[in-house]
């Protein structure tokens, strides 16, 4: 849960990161070019590779020279779990508190709108 405040490369790794976890890119897919995804997204190429040097730093992707960025293995249930634990820790408590401040009933929160 990126607003539209964060740094664009945050929310860049965001977008990414969704797609590694919905599987949009599995395990030894190719993710786009940095110049392809920062086309797309209106972004600074310097941008998305320090978007994507985030992800080869922590071991989510590899670095195929003159080829592109590949997934590596596991890259989804280590994401997963690196993304819960930044959600817990730095995300829920604000929006807990949020909701409290509203006076706002949580289990209402969680039933489905007919919208």
């Amino acid at each position: 849960m990126i607003d539209g405040d964060s740094p664009v490369y945050l929310r860049l790794r965001a977008t990414i990161a969704a797609g590694i976890l919905r599987e949009v890119y599995g395990a030894g897919d190719q993710l786009p070019s940095v110049r392809a995804l920062a086309a797309e997204h209106g972004a600074n190429p310097l941008t998305v590779a320090k978007a994507y040097q985030s992800f080869q730093d922590d071991g989510y992707v590899e670095v195929r020279r003159g080829v592109g960025m590949f997934v590596l293995t596991g890259a989804a249930e280590r994401l997963r779990i690196a993304e819960r634990e930044r959600f817990v820790t730095g995300q829920w408590p604000r929006i807990r508190d949020y909701i409290e401040l509203l006076g706002l009933d949580a289990a209402q929160l969680l039933e489905p709108t007919d919208a």
